[in-house]
């Protein structure tokens, strides 16, 4: 059974329940809904979802948002803040809350946002953290209540981790989890709290949990919609000293797990529950383990999220543990790649194409590797036990452009941000994967102060944002810069511009570098007619290698100075015809000066000619 929140769609009988409630939903509402939860997390396009559910017979595309509200009103989703069906405007549907595998026990089989943990594969690279989470259940058995952060960039395998860790726990432990959605902290208190107790009381054992909310916080089971005895609900609020009681007696005949998912969009009444699950001292056979994003990730409009201070606080008292997830080695992906491909000996080259651009990041390896899939780069060649992927071509020459899945995802991260954030983080895309606050000041024309002051909330913020550090300015002054986490970001980011905005930018920020080195362009005369060349300026990007050149010449570095005046031949080589011809003849001029300052006119220069 596929599960996703409190629901689980049974394929196999071909219904949905949801808290051990059956629900009615109509054959072809079904399908639709079943397409969408087998294809999680990617862009479902209308054309797609008509052919797959009927590809002998022509139906109106009207007819898809019928079922879609039917869908929403049974699975109490709002089009405005979806939880589970996002609707992609003109394009198509996409089944955003995470799925996966349900065994039928009661516990789940996991399926990770990287496809490590699922169906009882072996989840990669992961061995000792897996090692550590034992060791806290060993503590759990014992009486320790535990509670364990799992934190690290997304897609990085939080919950692969976590799912793997659940899978291999016996049959003595219960397992409940709740999914933090989202925008959605705030419009429902407890939400991923209740949806765990919505599966404790849902499980085998779920009669006996359900008692002991009754009898000790009756207020909380009231709000699952279960019946209480008459009057106990309506004498307070749910407490959470109430639950956090309940829970204890729960988990004294078998251990319990309480996971909770993406908790840097909890709700402030959840994060208050865990703090008091954490600081009671009783004994408890009691472990949280919560995913979250990667240290200072989370923030909540102009001000700090609290889950940061309360992870700080109870690091602080050793009331529990953070476990940051690290990118995957090389040989790990190696791994990872030769268990998605079901082939031992992989092609050459592969393992350091897709490590070098999913730097180690597992869910990105893994959509690397169907990109290269479906665009031909790596075909299937031979049949039944001899068949193999094998390449079209050598992996350096293959274009490293952003997967469909992943330039998906990033773009949803990013029109999630205000215009004005948007506007700074597209200005540094365009000097790279690193960027200094003054570049993106200049390529913006604003005052560094502020931008400076805008990034360095960006990357308190966001998690594939960080701060790289400073740099010294020729004047003395410092700059603050900051790097995109994973380069396929930057790439999005930089693409989503207009060509002739990247242009003026591009422009801005090599006069600005020209200002600010101005006695020492043959520090940045590269970078300078990088910036020239990719706005479309190649002949101001030779004059800046010219110019450089000159000032090299002048302090004797001559060699510098005859590398310069190559690198400005070649680019002028590629002006048009009558910007060409005087253009390289003055650079093949002042190359023979140079050159013959070094080395009397003779060698080198013949080789210059012999490239021209």
């Amino acid at each position: 059974m596929k599960q996703f929140a409190a629901f689980r769609l049974d394929t196999a009988n071909e219904c949905l329940w949801h808290d051990g409630v059956q629900i009615a939903l109509p054959p072809r509402p079904f399908m639709v809904l079943r397409y969408l939860v087998e294809n999680p997390g990617r862009l479902i396009t209308h054309d797609e979802l008509l052919d797959a559910l009927w590809p002998e017979t022509y139906v109106q595309p009207q007819v898809l948002r019928t079922y879609m509200l039917d869908l929403r009103k049974v699975l109490g989703d709002d089009a405005g803040q979806p939880r589970f069906i996002q609707t992609l405007p003109k394009r198509g549907y996409c089944f955003v809350a995470p799925v996966s595998e349900h065994d039928g026990d009661g516990r789940d089989a996991g399926v990770g946002g990287d496809g490590s943990a699922g169906k009882g594969r072996k989840i990669v690279g992961r061995d000792e953290e897996l090692s550590r989470l034992r060791a806290e259940a060993k503590r759990v058995e014992g009486g320790q209540r535990r509670v364990v952060f799992v934190t690290g960039e997304a897609g990085i395998g939080k919950s692969a981790l976590v799912d793997a860790f659940c899978h291999r726990l016996d049959a003595g432990w219960s397992v409940a989890r709740g999914q933090c959605v989202e925008g959605f902290g705030g419009k429902e208190e407890y939400y991923p709290v209740m949806e765990a107790l919505g599966q404790l009381c849902a499980a085998a054992d779920g009669e006996r949990a359900s008692g002991i909310l009754a009898r000790m916080a009756p207020a909380w089971l009231a709000a699952l919609g279960r019946q209480v005895e008459a009057g106990t609900a309506a004498t307070h609020d749910r407490m959470p000293g109430d639950l956090c009681g309940a829970l204890e007696q729960i988990a004294e005949k078998k251990p319990l797990v309480l996971v909770f998912e993406d908790l840097h969009w909890a709700d402030d009444s959840t994060l208050n529950l865990l703090s008091a699950l954490a600081r009671r001292r009783a004994a408890a056979q009691l472990m949280v383990a919560a995913t979250c994003g990667p240290g200072d990730a989370a923030m909540r409009g102009a001000g700090e999220h609290p889950l940061k201070g309360l992870k700080q606080n109870l690091l602080m008292r050793h009331l529990c543990t953070e476990m940051a997830l690290a990118p995957l080695s090389r040989t790990a992906v190696n791994e990872l790649l030769a268990r998605e491909m079901e082939q031992g000996a992989l092609p050459p080259g592969l393992t350091g194409f897709v490590h070098q651009h999913s730097e180690g990041n597992p869910m990105f390896a893994i959509a690397i590797l169907e990109h290269l899939i479906a665009r031909g780069f790596l075909v299937r060649a031979g049949t039944n036990s001899s068949a193999r992927w094998e390449p079209t071509g050598p992996f350096e020459e293959m274009e490293a452009d952003v997967p469909e899945r992943l330039a998906q995802m990033i773009e949803l991260e990013i029109e999630g941000l205000s215009a004005e954030e948007q506007r700074i983080l597209g200005a540094g895309s365009a000097m790279g994967i690193a960027f200094p606050a003054w570049a993106v000041a200049a390529a913006l024309e604003e005052d560094a102060a502020t931008i400076e002051e805008a990034c360095a909330g960006l990357a308190r913020r966001l998690h594939f944002v960080e701060r790289g550090g400073q740099d010294e300015l020729p004047d003395g002054a410092r700059s603050e810069f900051y790097v995109f986490v994973h380069g396929l970001y930057r790439e999005v980011l930089y693409r989503r511009q207009a060509a002739a905005r990247r242009a003026t930018w591009h422009v801005r920020i090599a006069g600005r570098l020209g200002d600010l080195f101005a006695d020492r362009m043959w520090a940045v005369a590269r970078d300078m007619a990088m910036h020239f060349e990719a706005a479309g300026e190649r002949g101001r990007a030779v004059s800046a290698l010219q110019s450089a050149a000159r000032q090299a010449r002048d302090r004797q570095e001559h060699d510098d100075a005859t590398l310069l005046l190559e690198e400005a031949l070649q680019m002028a080589e590629k002006l048009n015809e009558h910007a060409r011809g005087a253009g390289v003849q003055a650079i093949r001029k002042e190359l023979e000066d140079t050159q013959e300052t070094t080395s009397g006119g003779t060698g080198r220069l013949r080789i210059v000619q012999r490239k021209a």
